[in-house]
């Protein structure tokens, strides 16, 4: 597989990207890593100026994209919320428009699918998801980085997410999965499954890797044969009002000493996206415990960002 495949490529969804490139992104994060803990000088993006668009607030993505950036050479620029009008004053289209005759990039981090693409569609440069409403595939990249450094291969893992089963990272876990080989369980009570079209999605790419896509509403059974456990906030932001049924809901999918017990896999590993509610979702024993590896997880955000804004804009 050659570089240039990549040059001048969005990343809006892993769904637009094949098993191979995929797994290149992975690898080249994984040099990125390597050439970071030596110190080894990177500049590959001197001279560009990257837009760093934040609807929604963060720590993990702004952190690293902008530590990515500048790693990388390139300039980055962050718009909050306050500082762009994007779909509220101003079209998705204007500001797409505008922005891509300044920069040579744009991280879109907000509340719609649709917007990032629009931006994507008419800004004329590459732009990179950083998490919308229906998918999150920046973060994926590190997630199965993080996963394969533990394993040696993603091939014939499976992987158990444990959580409410419509939001964005369920539905990019089970699509990455489906696209990687990974073998897929997502356990959620019945009312939170996921959307039918991101299954029957998945279910299509698990045709063509031999993964296996299964939804069940026993958690104990989803997790029995897992490699890795992950699991997410019960109520994502913006969805605090409906926390108190989901804390009715999601009890039983808690990821705790009891659940966890039911591993076969004496070397499982556990996984969030983070910000995690210790007490909620996860107990502290466990994303404290041995098993966890969250904070790799999270450094490997800018490892794998890193890779993203290198091979889609570099030379």
């Amino acid at each position: 597989m050659t570089e240039s495949i990549f040059q001048g490529r969005s990343l809006l969804s892993t769904r637009d990207y094949t098993k191979d490139e995929l797994m290149y992104l992975i690898g080249f994060a994984e040099h990125l890593k390597e050439m970071k803990r030596q110190n080894i000088e990177h500049h590959y993006l001197a001279g560009k100026n990257i837009a760093l668009l934040f609807e929604k607030t963060s720590t993990r993505t702004r952190a690293a994209f902008t530590t990515a950036c500048i790693d990388l050479g390139a300039h980055p620029e962050y718009l909050g919320k306050n500082d762009i009008q994007l779909g509220k004053k101003e079209t998705v289209r204007d500001t797409a428009l505008v922005l891509g005759s300044m920069f040579d990039g744009i991280e879109f981090r907000g509340f719609k699918q649709e917007h990032v693409e629009d931006l994507a569609k008419y800004s004329g440069v590459p732009v990179w998801n950083g998490l919308t409403d229906k998918e999150h595939p920046t973060q994926m990249l590190a997630d199965f980085m993080t996963m394969k450094e533990n394993f040696g291969t993603l091939e014939g893992l499976t992987l158990a997410y444990c959580g409410q089963g419509r939001n964005n990272v369920q539905n990019s876990l089970m699509i990455t999965s489906a696209i990687l080989g990974v073998n897929y369980v997502n356990a959620t009570p019945a009312e939170l499954e996921p959307d039918p079209a991101i299954v029957e999605v998945a279910r299509a790419f698990a045709a063509k890797s031999g993964a296996t896509i299964t939804v069940t509403n026993d958690p104990v059974e989803a997790v029995r044969h897992a490699d890795a456990v992950y699991t997410n906030v019960w109520a994502a932001m913006g969805e605090e009002s409906q926390f108190a049924e989901r804390v009715r809901l999601m009890a039983p999918y808690q990821v705790n000493a009891e659940l966890v017990s039911h591993i076969e896999n004496p070397d499982w590993i556990f996984l969030h996206c983070l910000p995690a509610h210790r007490g909620e979702e996860v107990t502290a024993p466990v994303i404290d415990g041995p098993q966890s590896v969250i904070f790799d997880e999270a450094e490997n955000r800018l490892h794998a960002q890193k890779a993203v804004l290198a091979l889609l804009m570099g030379k």
